[in-house]
């Protein structure tokens, strides 16, 4: 491929689309790490998945060819480790970063042994227990919904604090469905904020607790959008709740997360490397689950 070029009008969207015989999850992964760095550029995103066959390759080459005709040359993203199919995908005309060539020989070399070159399904039923894992994990999340239910909570790894429409949902989802973390969210409503005090129900998990905080104006917009023009979505009530809730989060020293600019998979990362600190540290406590 060519280097770095400025031709282009940077109002032209550039097709671009994520290939793979299995899932596509790591193809799309790794190619938006790169596209995010052109935030001036515009990009319609396709991901073909599943690409099992070299007859199905021979289709998305003829789709990719069919765009490459086009006004404005795609991007594709390449994650093939089945031989056959990758080498047909690589038949087409259009440019192709193929991440699995770029690094898989340099692997076997340092390994000193051959990779298998199947399509392994990083995000399916291979590893079957990892499987269950986020299953059991995800029913645990739904569960534990916005304080739905008590039970079992001392099973939890990561319990989220936070007033509503702060983020918790989608990030208890997350570490469930990507880590496999058993997590509980907690909604702080107006009884929970008028001390500082950890509510009840999560008071003997302080350790485990996270507080999710955001601007005023955000939350307000969020809320605008659920029940508009009420007490509940107005920036005073808005820049109340914030208050009285980061007041809990410092008096018990909590590990807090800003989501008003940060995407699930920022405010997860976040999580995950505090945990791994506390579990670092000496005589920290060992999980209340058997490890996975």
């Amino acid at each position: 491929m060519s280097g770095p070029s400025s031709a282009g009008d940077p109002d032209d969207v550039v097709p671009v689309f994520f290939l793979s015989d299995s899932t596509g999850i790591s193809a799309e992964t790794m190619g938006n790490a790169l596209l995010i760095q052109f935030p001036d550029r515009q990009f319609e995103r396709t991901l073909v998945p599943f690409i099992s066959t070299v007859e199905m390759a021979r289709e998305v080459v003829a789709q990719l060819d069919e765009v490459m005709a086009g006004p404005v040359p795609p991007l594709v993203f390449l994650t093939a480790a089945v031989e056959e199919v990758r080498a047909e995908l690589l038949r087409t005309k259009a440019p192709v970063i193929d991440f699995f060539g770029l690094h898989m020989a340099r692997v076997e070399e340092q390994l000193g042994v051959a990779g298998l070159r199947e399509a392994r399904r990083l995000h399916g039923v291979g590893d079957v227990r990892r499987y269950n894992d986020r299953m059991a994990a995800i029913e645990f999340a739904i569960e534990h919904d916005d304080g739905l239910s008590p039970r079992g909570l001392d099973r939890a790894d990561v319990v989220l604090l936070a007033p509503s429409r702060c983020g918790k949902t989608p990030t208890a989802m997350y570490l469930a469905l990507q880590h496999g973390l058993f997590v509980a969210n907690y909604p702080l409503v107006d009884e929970d904020l008028e001390t500082t005090d950890l509510p009840r129900p999560v008071r003997e998990l302080a350790d485990r607790c996270f507080g999710l905080t955001t601007t005023v104006a955000r939350l307000s917009r969020v809320r605008q959008e659920r029940r508009p023009d009420s007490r509940y979505a107005s920036e005073e009530q808005c820049r109340a709740e914030l208050r009285r809730a980061t007041a809990m989060y410092d008096t018990h020293s909590l590990p807090t997360v800003d989501t008003s600019a940060a995407s699930v998979e920022e405010i997860a990362a976040v999580v995950i490397q505090t945990l791994a600190r506390r579990r670092r540290r000496p005589g920290a406590p060992a999980s209340s689950r058997p490890a996975r």
